[in-house]
C-alpha cells in the first residue's frame, strides 16, 4: 500500500473523537460516567476523544445513547466514521520499529496538505537520501541489529513517497545551517545528501529555506517542530514536537498560533529558497 492510503483514518479518528467530545459536553457528562457506560475508565475516554485508540462500534452505540443522539442519520454517520478510522494504515506493517506515539504523526503527516517544519540536527526524514538515513538511525540506536536498521530506513524512505505522491503536500522547510555541517555517514554521503537536497527543492510544492549561522540568534530558540494542517476545515493544525521517547501534538489555537509567528519569523530570516540551493551547492563543491 503506498504512503498516503489509509492516512485520512486518523483524520476520521480525531475527527470523531472532537464531535464525540462535544455530544459529551454539550450534555453536561463527566469523561467518568461515559467511561462507566462503556465499562471503561475515564482515561479510555479522553483516548478515544483525541482520536488516540480505535473505536468499537458498541461503544460508539453506547455513547450516543448517553449522549442523547437519537437520529438514525447522524448516528448511521458517526458509526460509519468509526469504521473508516480503524482502518489500518501502510505504516502498521511497520508495527515492530515503529513506536505508537509515531504511528500517529505518519498518519497525520500523510493526511496533511501543508507541512512547516523546522529542523535543527538532522535533515528532515521527507528529505533525507537513503544512506543519510541509515547513518542516521544506526548512530541513533546503536544497540539495532543490522535488519532492524533497514526496517527503520524502509519506513522512512516509504514515507517519502508522499512527496512524490499525486496528493503531495506542500512543504516548506527551514534547516539550520548546522544541519548541513554535521556529517553522516562520511563524505560520499553527505555529498549525495546535499545533491538531492538541491534537486527536492527545485519541485513546484517544495520550499526549502537554510537559517545560517551568519544570521546569529534567532526565533527557532525552542529547537525542532513541524506544523500539520488539513484539508478538513474542522480539523485544527496540529504541531509536533518530539521528544525522546514520546511526542507532544499540541492543537490549541493560542499554542499553535506562537509556533506559527515563530515560523514565519524564521522563514523571514532565513536566506531566501534561491539563495539557499547557493549555499547548498557551495557547500557540495567542498564536501
Amino acid at each position: 500500500m503506498a504512503a498516503g492510503e489509509s492516512s485520512g483514518s486518523v483524520v476520521r479518528r480525531i475527527l470523531l473523537g472532537s464531535q464525540l467530545r462535544r455530544l459529551r459536553e454539550a450534555r453536561g457528562i463527566t469523561r467518568e460516567a461515559a467511561g462507566y457506560s462503556i465499562r471503561a475508565s475515564e482515561s479510555k475516554i479522553s483516548r478515544m476523544e483525541l482520536g488516540r485508540v480505535s473505536f468499537k462500534a458498541r461503544d460508539i452505540e453506547d455513547l450516543l445513547t448517553l449522549y442523547g443522539v437519537t437520529d438514525d442519520a447522524e448516528r448511521t454517520a458517526l458509526l460509519g466514521l468509526a469504521r473508516e478510522a480503524n482502518v489500518a494504515g501502510w505504516w502498521h506493517s511497520y508495527g515492530d520499529v515503529l513506536p505508537g506515539w509515531f504511528q500517529t504523526y505518519v498518519g497525520l503527516e500523510g493526511a496533511a496538505s501543508h507541512i512547516a517544519c523546522y529542523e535543527v540536527q538532522f535533515v528532515h526524514g521527507l528529505l533525507q537520501t537513503e544512506g543519510y538515513a541509515r547513518a542516521v538511525v544506526t548512530r541513533g540506536q546503536p544497540q539495532a541489529c543490522a535488519s532492524e536498521v533497514e526496517r527503520r530506513v524502509a519506513l522512512r524512505m516509504e514515507r517519502q513517497k508522499l512527496l512524490v505522491s499525486e496528493r503531495a503536500p506542500a512543504f516548506h522547510v527551514v534547516l539550520d545551517e548546522a544541519a548541513l555541517h554535521r556529517p553522516y555517514g562520511g563524505r560520499g554521503v553527505m555529498a549525495a545528501q546535499l545533491r538531492h537536497l538541491i534537486t527536492v527543492s527545485e519541485h513546484r510544492h517544495v520550499t526549502l529555506q537554510v537559517m545560517p549561522f551568519a544570521f546569529g540568534g534567532h526565533a527557532g530558540e525552542s529547537g525542532a517542530f513541524t506544523r500539520l494542517r488539513f484539508p478538513e476545515s474542522d480539523l485544527p493544525d496540529v504541531v509536533y514536537l518530539e521528544q525522546l521517547t514520546s511526542a507532544l501534538y499540541l492543537d490549541k489555537r493560542d499554542e499553535v498560533g506562537q509556533y506559527e509567528r515563530v515560523f514565519e519569523r524564521l522563514s523571514a530570516d532565513s536566506l531566501s529558497p534561491e539563495k539557499s540551493r547557493d549555499l547548498l551547492h557551495g557547500l557540495l563543491r567542498n564536501a
